[in-house]
């Protein structure tokens, strides 16, 4: 089993051909093995790219930055969503998270961003009982374990 908070980082190809930078959540069992944890949620922050690559210009990017640690230290502790994965390349940053409530998600949501500008966000949730979309990006990850970090 993972240590608690393991995450991994690697460059990835979308169905268009773009790089995506896919940062993923690996220690997720004692969450995903509450039945009621089967909402995904996508936040989505579209950008202009910068360049040929897609990528984010430095501003825009520390604001996602900001916007990813605002998530991480509302969630610290708390049962209320797990993110998963996180996303950024081709015109868009996505933090997938997964959760059982989306009431109570939006007020984490809220609550965790309110210290920030007001961000042009795009919100999508689905059940995903089986927790398919998180195990199709381990799969196209090349399915990696805590054994494949750096320590």
């Amino acid at each position: 089993m993972a240590a608690k908070n393991e995450w991994f980082t690697m460059p990835a190809v979308d169905d268009d051909g773009n790089t995506i930078i896919v940062t993923g959540r690996l220690d997720v069992e004692a969450y995903r093995s509450r039945e009621r944890n089967n909402i995904r949620v996508e936040v989505t922050m579209p950008y202009t790219p910068e360049g040929r690559l897609g990528f984010p210009d430095e501003a825009t990017s520390q604001l996602m930055d900001e916007a990813t640690e605002a998530f991480h230290k509302a969630l610290k502790g708390k049962n209320a969503a797990l993110l998963t994965g996180i996303f950024t390349g081709a015109g868009k940053r996505e933090w997938v998270f997964y959760t059982f409530s989306t009431d109570v998600f939006g007020s984490f949501l809220n609550r965790a961003l309110a210290a920030l500008p007001l961000l042009p966000l795009e919100i999508y949730a689905e059940n995903d009982p089986e927790w398919a979309a998180y195990d199709e990006m381990i799969a196209e990850c090349g399915n990696p374990s805590a054994d494949d970090l750096d320590d």
